[in-house]
């Protein structure tokens, strides 16, 4: 039973849909934390810890809790003792998607049907090692292989975007983008934003010493990742407020922090909230998809924040008012006529009926123009995914939704659209089975497709794109 042909897939519907329709599919991975510079290079993995673990911090959190000391996960014991803890891991996990994962990876990548425990350790460790010595485990090759037809990186607005030129140069099977992610700009608040300022002056060749100067940077940004194909941009708002400013008033914050001055909570909300209406302006002028992913609650322990560092397994879920400062936001920019498409995220369940209902209410003549975002994060998971897929069908239209990403920096993620096809076609299984949808075929066959696949290739609009040259 455990990760058979049929594992999740309740049903015969459930069935037919995933192997006749589902599975065939193409991938879109519009939202990643790939590096564009490992993907141009398309170096072998040097063993299976680098490929697996490196960066891991869903593996990571879970060896803690094991009891597994921490230079074993982030410190300095070897690949071959690390991957070991893990194995010794992984029997614990029963329950927890990343049971399921590891060895959905381990099949599907490696060609390995066992339980990986600390007894076999030694011999999956060698048997994927001498698998990634072949040319199939290039990081580029692991992509094709994976049948992804398009790769959305997470950029910062002054990265000059090189590998992305040599990768659209050269590379034939798939297309990686960029996606603009300007958390730093509005993060005014945090140490370091000075000295981006002026990289951003510099890289955009625009003089930043005003909040106008500011403006025209980003615009200059935007610009240039639409020039390289990037069609998306990102937001981490942890925290969303709005407070509006006029001008004059941030010009003076503006001001204010580049003289290294303290701010009140007002000003830093007001120029979060001012710069963030700009940039989605310009996002609606290129016809760009927003993504705001809401309510992480980032570096809780600040003992191990101080010695290891950010995106190491130490975030949280948060639990502030959201509904009138998204309301607010959105609606401002459909007064302007600048609303773009949107996909809505939040890493707190509870706020799902909020963002499904909001998003409804600013819908417009493009089919799901706001999207309410796949299960991210610690949702990314069956009851999350289903609890996502729920909420959307109660108060929006299921058919119109673009579907999963990884949302991850490995290569071997891929697998997490075949777990998450898996459990669209067990949910829609269980809709026919229950009577309130017909056991037509056609109908859902087509309504599988289009998640899976089909809606990304229309909703997102890449140009020069691989899902035209290289359909299904």
């Amino acid at each position: 039973m455990f990760l058979n042909d049929q594992f999740l897939l309740k049903n015969d519907i459930a069935q037919k849909l995933f192997h006749d329709h589902a599975k065939q599919m193409p991938i879109i991975d519009y939202h990643c934390h790939l590096d564009p510079k490992e993907i141009y290079e398309n170096k072998h993995f040097k063993n299976l810890t680098e490929a697996w673990l490196a960066g891991d911090h869903y593996k990571w959190r879970l060896m803690r809790a094991n009891g597994v000391p921490e230079s074993y996960i982030t410190g300095n014991a070897s690949d071959y003792d690390k991957f070991l803890a893990w194995a010794r891991t992984v029997p614990k996990t029963i329950g927890n998607p990343l049971y399921t994962w590891t060895h959905l990876e381990l099949k599907r990548f490696f060609g390995i049907d066992l339980l990986l425990n600390e007894e076999n350790a030694p011999l999956i460790w060698d048997l994927a090692n001498e698998k990634l010595t072949t040319d199939d485990f290039k990081r580029r090759n692991i992509i094709t292989n994976s049948n992804v037809k398009v790769v959305c990186t997470t950029d910062d607005p002054i990265d000059d975007l090189h590998y992305h030129q040599l990768l659209k140069d050269e590379e034939q099977h798939f297309q990686v983008l960029p996606s603009f992610r300007p958390d730093k700009v509005l993060n005014i608040d945090q140490n370091g934003f000075i000295e981006w300022i002026e990289k951003l002056s510099t890289q955009s060749q625009v003089s930043v010493t005003s909040y106008q100067g500011l403006i025209d940077a980003l615009k200059t940004r935007v610009a240039y990742f639409h020039q390289m194909g990037g069609r998306l941009s990102d937001h981490a708002l942890d925290i969303l407020t709005y407070e509006e400013a006029d001008e004059k008033t941030l010009e003076a914050i503006f001001q204010k922090r580049l003289k290294n001055g303290a701010l009140s909570s007002y000003e830093i909300s007001a120029y979060r909230t001012e710069t963030l209406s700009r940039l989605i302006g310009f996002y609606h002028a290129h016809n760009w998809t927003m993504q705001l992913h809401i309510h992480a609650y980032r570096n809780t322990n600040s003992a191990l924040f101080d010695q290891i560092g950010p995106d190491t397994g130490y975030d949280g879920v948060n639990d502030l008012p959201l509904a009138i400062p998204l309301q607010r936001l959105l609606n401002r920019a459909e007064k302007d006529g600048k609303l773009p498409k949107t996909i809505l995220y939040s890493l707190n369940p509870n706020d799902f009926f909020v963002l499904a209902t909001l998003m409804g209410s600013f819908q417009k003549n493009t089919p799901g123009k706001l999207q309410l975002g796949s299960g991210w994060w610690y949702n990314d998971t069956r009851a999350g995914m289903r609890h996502q897929l729920t909420v959307l069908s109660d108060v929006g239209l299921l058919s119109s939704f673009v579907g999963m990403l990884t949302d991850s920096r490995s290569f071997l993620s891929y697998t997490r659209h075949e777990y998450f096809r898996r459990v669209l076609c067990e949910f829609i299984g269980e809709i026919v089975e229950r009577g309130e949808a017909p056991a037509d075929e056609d109908l859902l066959g087509s309504l599988v497709e289009a998640i899976s696949y089909d809606n990304a290739k229309q909703y997102f609009g890449f140009e020069r794109s691989y899902v035209e040259n290289h359909p299904r």
